[in-house]
């Protein structure tokens, strides 16, 4: 709940320090004193979008406090620990706007978004006017408020990931009809592009190989003359015998030369073996150039076909192997593709069916909980003085989607017999402030730790209906805390907490001032709002009663 507010240097406030309390806190005050301000000051800590111009005229910066009092198990929790922010059981938020617009705010002095605050707010706080700017007058809204109400946001969530699946399931059914059809179209260039590479067989590295193998076969006539010239050179004929005879006739004299003659025998016994090798290869290399004539022809024509099979389908011939392993995965795809369309039409009937059964079940609830809410309304307006009234949850047929099948529409007869229709079209102001009021108290009967703020709520009722308007807020407030601006000397009286705004002129300028009111103070205040500026003594007889009445 809300305990503290601190404002300073916002609009016509210079310093302003507040401490709530839990039950019916009630603000009052004649009309232009500053009591909307508070809610806008309230509103620019929790990062709502308001009015721009909020700084006090002549100051730097302003700057709003705000201190929540919340247990561990309390839903802000949750939206602090996906901020990346710590647990605590005091939350202190800080924001700051400076004169030329920019604005900073801080949770537990950690810094944080606009974005975080927001989501803070709908954990600490709700704010409902007359004019409703929560959305409970507006239909799109009332389907989420009839699954709160009745507990059914497991059912939802489980239709929601029904329809998800379907979803899923007709995306992959679409998905594989388009390409079957793609395949369909270009069956027979797939057929013959992978029976051309099935037939050729091209291998990777194997166009070099045959480049090579070709142009050693172009030049292979002129290269047999001179390797046979060499291999000549090398023989014992040539430089072999040559140098058996050196190492013949050096070993001759070798015991004579005192092993001066090693190192040249060591050398030229190096040679023999160096030369071997020489001659062995040059005979590889001769024998390699013999080759029949037609094996040139065979050798270009296949690095021929290999190429322009390569350029036909605009790849490089050494990844024409992996294109046809492509080819004949799509081919696969296409042979089984009518199984496969099958099966995954299968699978989205089975998942259609599930998101029906599930809807089925959210819509049979929310059936339920529909006639629950009625009820639970017809007990909220009688104290209202509503008694005559009847509200109906009405639930048709709505396009299907996550949230189900059904169109939800809260709506509302005044009289008995009178045609019923939307809340904001068949009552009238005084009216509909209290459907709302009765609305609200039976969809926030479950919420924890929320502070619900009712601006001027009761705005167009007295009299006894105030009375009962101001009843209704305090069994609202019991066990939490409600904050209620209002002009209602009944309501006010009910409070069990009580401030008074009033402005006031100080060294030139207009400033907004509140005070706590203590028993003797509350009573001029409530005789003020009932007799007007000049307080009588009649005026706080009456006062008197309403403050006796109220306790």
């Amino acid at each position: 709940m809300l305990r503290h507010l601190d404002i300073r240097d916002l609009l016509i406030i210079d310093r302003l320090e507040l401490g709530f309390q839990p039950g019916l806190n009630v603000l009052t005050g004649e009309t232009g004193a500053g009591k909307s301000i508070l809610l806008d000051a309230l509103g620019f800590v929790l990062g709502w979008r308001g009015r721009a111009d909020l700084v006090r005229s002549g100051a730097e910066q302003g700057e709003v406090v705000a201190v929540f009092e919340i247990g561990l198990e309390h839903p802000a929790q949750a939206v602090l620990a996906e901020a990346g922010l710590p647990r605590a059981e005091e939350l202190i938020l800080r924001r700051v706007n400076t004169a030329d617009g920019r604005k900073t705010a801080w949770v537990n002095d950690r810094r944080a978004s606009g974005e975080v605050l927001r989501a803070l707010s709908d954990a600490l706080v709700e704010l409902h006017g007359q004019q409703d700017d929560r959305g409970l007058l507006d239909p799109r809204n009332h389907r989420a408020m009839l699954d709160d109400f009745g507990g059914l946001v497991q059912l939802r969530d489980a239709v929601a990931e029904a329809w998800r699946a379907r979803a899923a399931t007709r995306r992959a059914l679409e998905e594989a009809e388009t390409r079957l059809a793609e395949m369909r179209r270009e069956e027979d260039f797939l057929r013959h592009a992978a029976e051309e590479i099935r037939k050729l067989a091209p291998e990777p590295g194997e166009e070099a190989e045959l480049d090579a193998r070709r142009r050693l076969m172009q030049a292979a006539e002129k290269m047999r003359a001179d390797v046979a010239r060499a291999a000549a050179a090398l023989s014992f004929e040539g430089a072999e015998g040559r140098i058996a005879d050196a190492r013949r006739w050096l070993e001759g004299v070798a015991d004579r030369a005192e092993g001066g003659l090693d190192a040249a025998l060591a050398a030229l016994d190096r040679a023999l073996v160096e030369l071997a090798e020489a001659q062995s290869g040059v005979e590889r290399f001769g024998e390699a150039l013999v080759f029949n004539p037609t094996e040139l022809e065979a050798a270009e024509e296949r690095l021929f076909t290999l190429r322009a099979l390569a350029r036909k389908h605009g790849v490089a011939p050494d990844d024409l192997a992996a294109f046809g392993e492509t080819l004949e995965v799509r081919l696969a795809a296409l042979d089984r593709g009518a199984g496969e369309i099958a099966s995954l039409g299968a699978a989205h009937e089975a998942a259609a069916a599930a998101w029906r059964a599930a809807a089925d079940r959210l819509s049979a609830a929310r059936a339920e909980a529909a006639l629950r809410l009625d009820a639970a309304m017809a007990t909220e307006l009688a104290p209202l003085k509503l008694e005559r009234a009847v509200f109906a949850t009405e639930i048709g047929p709505a396009e299907p989607g996550p949230t189900g099948s059904d169109a939800v529409t809260f709506t509302v007869a005044t009289n008995p017999g009178a045609p019923s229709g939307p809340l904001n079209r068949i009552a009238s102001g005084g009216e509909l402030s209290r459907f709302l009021l009765a609305l609200k108290v039976c969809l926030t009967r479950d919420d924890s730790g929320l502070t619900l703020i009712f601006d001027e709520i009761d705005r167009g009722v007295g009299g006894a209906t105030a009375d009962a308007v101001g009843r209704r807020l305090a069994a609202l407030a019991e066990g939490g805390q409600v904050l209620v601006v209002t002009h209602s000397p009944q309501v006010a009286a009910l409070g069990a907490h009580h401030w008074r705004v009033a402005k006031a002129v100080e060294a030139g300028m207009t400033l907004s001032r509140v005070e706590p009111l203590g028993p003797e103070a509350r009573i001029d205040e409530v005789a003020r709002m009932l007799s007007g500026d000049r307080i009588t003594e009649e005026a706080r007889a009456a006062a008197r009663a309403l403050l006796q009445g109220a306790a």
